[in-house]
């Protein structure tokens, strides 16, 4: 049975209300029905509820011709039939196929003046098979994505697999991290390198390699509620599917300790694979209870040479052999020393990143017309200006660059103590903070072989609170050569040693009662300050008496030598 006739219709992608006197077409018979009777009609076989106004046979002939040979025939003539009684016993039984609708019945060729038949549509003629050809479809130009382009190079050029990988040890076809990835066994575990040393990377290779799924998140944008709401969906993800959830989390070290301890219970439940990059220590930023569910692989800094290889692959990626302009010559020289690669790998602080950056930024100015940054000589400094000190002065570099700084002046060796304070002043180091260094130095290196450094020392440190950096840097570099030149003596520092270690031996041992202080009646009473030889009032001021506890007697702290007494041959 047909279904009834809807009385919404949508005039130009709205939705009206039809008016129940409207007339419309049936889609049986395209005879006019009042809107109202249309179900009526159709169920009483197209025989009720006509209008008088109605088309002719023939006028409803020849306009089903008409749209047929416009192809453009209408929903109303596709259910035309040719007779009444055709009509009436096509309710209820299938539609007939479009061939017959198009063959005039005999009541309409009767009806047409002078005997004429309407003619049926002309068929299309058909090609043989034999004579059709396969049609190749146009090849499709492939157009630049916008978002690759705009992408840096170095994201551009980020390894796709493992082999890729240059400078890591780790991730040899020996190295440990490598047969975890291979084996699909990756723990929880945590990258700590340097910046640009491919933590990133990594953390997605395994994403690739290990089946899982991956979510990346950063530490600077990511809160509780979001870690949480991952873990949610990491245990549904495998108890649905077996699938477990690989989440990285860049710059772990951001996270505060309490929001690190988040990641204890998922981690050590199973069902979610902690991967944490961090460029700080993480026996200083990551709790140890995180640390203890996780392994730590060191990733090394970058060489020149691996940096240089980096480069070499950068070049080949932007200047393919089908390239329409060729290589410039700055980047195919053969003289390692004098090439461009080579400068920009020595300026790049173990960073692939800063090196290919530095790459991008001097290819434009080696292509542009009339340029006369076109040589290393003139280039190279250009380039420099764009260089970044790795340093941070809440890093471990902060305490690295100081303690090299110590040390340099410990050997006395005064190039590289003023080589790692020219690196601290230049990274913005506070010169008060060096200042304070200095004043120690002064006491636990060079001590009692030189007793004018700690004043000499301690009126730089007030140079520098009072005149203020640039200029304090001179009253700094005096300091620090006067320190590395000055002799050395470590007597005072490795008695002070050996007393706090009588110190924790015997913390019971009581000073001495002729030593003690009998300020009160009472403490006199009990003797306090009896028996004690004033030595101003001696000879020479020496006298026979005791300081040590009893229990400490004969022991001495201070050694005559000033140094050691080992060799380095040994």
């Amino acid at each position: 049975m047909y279904s009834r006739v809807s009385r919404d219709y949508h005039v130009q992608g709205q939705c009206r209300r039809r008016d129940a006197r409207e007339m419309i077409d049936c889609p049986i018979c395209s005879k006019s029905v009042k809107e109202i009777n249309i179900n009526a009609h159709i169920d009483a076989g197209c025989a009720s509820h006509l209008e008088d106004v109605q088309e002719t046979p023939v006028a409803q002939q020849q306009q089903q011709q008409q749209q047929q040979q416009n192809g453009k025939a209408s929903f109303s003539s596709f259910f035309q039939k040719t007779s009444p009684t055709s009509a009436t016993r096509s309710v209820g039984n299938d539609f007939t196929t479009p061939s017959k609708l198009s063959e005039p019945s005999q009541e309409v060729a009767a009806s047409i003046p002078n005997g004429h038949q309407v003619p049926p549509p002309e068929q299309p003629c058909k090609r043989p098979l034999s004579d059709t050809h396969p049609i190749e479809p146009p090849t499709k130009r492939s157009k630049p994505n916008p978002l690759t382009e705009a992408a840096p190079l170095a994201e551009r050029l980020r390894p796709k697999t493992l082999d890729e990988v240059i400078g890591q040890p780790i991730l040899a076809p020996d190295g440990l991290l490598r047969a975890l990835i291979e084996s699909n066994n990756i723990p929880s575990l945590i990258l700590w390198g340097g910046p640009g040393t491919g933590k990133t990377t990594i953390a997605r290779l395994i994403a690739k390699t290990g089946g899982t799924r991956f979510v990346e998140i950063n530490s600077t944008s990511t809160g509780v509620s979001e870690c949480k709401k991952l873990f949610t969906e990491a245990r549904s993800e495998l108890g649905l599917t077996g699938r477990k959830t690989i989440i990285f989390c860049d710059e772990l070290h951001r996270f505060s300790k309490s929001q690190q301890d988040v990641f204890l219970a998922p981690v050590e439940a199973g069902y979610v694979t902690l991967i944490g990059a961090t460029t700080e220590n993480p026996s200083f930023k990551i709790v140890n209870a995180l640390l203890s569910r996780c392994r730590t692989f060191t990733l090394n800094p970058l060489t020149e040479h691996d940096i240089l290889t980096i480069l070499r692959r950068a070049v080949s990626y932007l200047y393919p052999p089908d390239a329409p302009s060729p290589t410039p010559s700055l980047l195919t020289s053969t003289t390692e020393p004098s090439t461009l690669l080579a400068h920009i790998a020595r300026s790049s602080p173990a960073d692939a990143r800063t090196a290919l950056t530095l790459l991008s930024l001097s290819i434009p100015l080696l292509t542009r017309p009339n340029n006369p940054l076109t040589t290393l000589t003139t280039l190279g400094p250009a380039l420099s200006q764009t260089v970044n000190l790795t340093y941070d002065r809440l890093s471990d570099l902060h305490y690295g660059h100081i303690s090299a700084f110590q040390k340099s002046i410990r050997g006395s060796d005064p190039n590289a103590a003023l080589y790692y304070l020219a690196r601290m002043l230049s990274a913005g180091e506070d010169a008060l903070f060096i200042a304070r260094r200095l004043v120690v130095i002064a006491s636990e290196d060079v001590g009692l072989a030189d007793n004018s450094i700690l004043p000499l020392v301690s009126a730089a440190y007030v140079a520098a609170e009072k005149v203020g950096m640039p200029e304090a840097r001179i009253n700094l570099a005096h300091a620090t050569v006067a320190c590395a030149l000055a002799p050395k003596s470590t007597r005072a520092y490795r008695g002070l040693k050996n007393a706090m270690d009588a110190v924790r031996e015997r913390p019971e041992a009581e000073v001495p009662i002729h030593l003690r202080q009998g300020t009160t009646r009472l403490v006199r009473e009990l003797g306090w300050g009896e028996g004690y030889k004033y030595n101003p009032a001696f000879k020479d001021g020496k006298v026979e008496q005791e300081y040590l506890p009893e229990c400490l007697r004969g022991r001495t702290f201070l050694e005559d030598r000033d140094l050691g007494e080992r060799s380095d041959d040994e």
